[in-house]
């Protein structure tokens, strides 16, 4: 799974937000709408793990269909976990606003990974 992230000023909308993508390269409409689901459910349970005013984009990949539930929650709380860890302290400023990654399944040890490109 790949994920983009950007920080935003303190406005009128307090909290994180978060996007997913699923376009047609993930397969057919009733695919698509599953990845979807499932992702929504798992942001939903992990989202209190996000604590700054942050935007994060999820983009899946087909192998959400099949991955266990829980392995699908483990990613999304790791990468929301490295988006508070990157996200600028209060008072800070960062030079660089947003940073993406790359989460893949099935590494050479069979365990998910992450790569900064």
């Amino acid at each position: 799974m790949t994920y983009f992230f950007a920080e935003r000023a303190s406005g009128a909308r307090v909290g994180p937000r978060v996007g997913l993508t699923a376009g047609r390269v993930l397969g057919k409409a009733v695919e698509r709408n599953r990845i979807k689901r499932r992702m929504r459910e798992v942001v939903r349970g992990q989202l209190p793990l996000l604590t700054r005013d942050v935007d994060v984009v999820l983009h899946p990949r087909r192998s959400v269909l099949t991955t266990q539930f829980a392995g699908l929650q483990n990613e999304v709380s790791r990468i929301f976990a490295l988006v508070e860890k990157a996200s600028a302290k209060p008072g800070e400023q960062r030079s660089e606003k947003g940073k993406s990654a790359k989460v893949e399944f099935g590494n050479k040890d069979g365990r998910a990974g992450v790569s900064n490109p």
